[in-house]
């Protein structure tokens, strides 16, 4: 099972790639908020018809939830417009792995401190290189 959440996440890690991809002209086009609408609008969509075909959706439960778990609806726009406006310019290579490199230098910190509700899980010397060994592939990509 480990191994299929595996395969699952690095297949969506690879669809950020094309959405990246995609998004850089896009943005060129009709403008980088506008890219960044169009994109959340058809997910928007999409998850729209899965919940009614395939879910019972409990929407009332969202308003029993502590308000800061729903800060993260901001992060997906500043995320999507930063690739957006960052693609055409440097490369999304080097967008790719600055994304890689702040997720891996957040992710260290939030599994340290266990923030957010994850286990603790200290970081030693071993996630210490591999986070220095993308800032070192992030310098070689520039």
């Amino acid at each position: 099972m480990q191994l299929i959440i595996y395969l699952l996440v690095l297949i969506a890690g690879m669809g950020l790639s094309v959405e990246a991809g995609l998004l850089g002209p896009l943005g060129e086009n009709i403008g980088h908020l506008a890219a960044t609408l169009s994109i959340f609008m058809v997910g928007s969509i999409l998850l729209t018809l899965i919940m009614i075909f395939f879910t019972r959706p409990q929407l009332s439960l969202l308003f029993a939830q502590p308000k800061w778990l729903l800060t993260g609806g901001v992060l997906g726009p500043v995320y999507v417009v930063a690739l957006t406006i960052a693609t055409p310019i440097v490369g999304l290579g080097i967008t790719m792995t600055s994304v890689l490199l702040g997720q891996i230098a957040m992710s260290l910190v939030i599994d340290h401190f266990g923030l957010l509700g994850t286990k603790k899980s200290a970081v030693d010397l071993y996630r210490i290189l591999a986070l220095v060994m993308i800032t070192i592939a992030l310098w070689l990509l520039n």
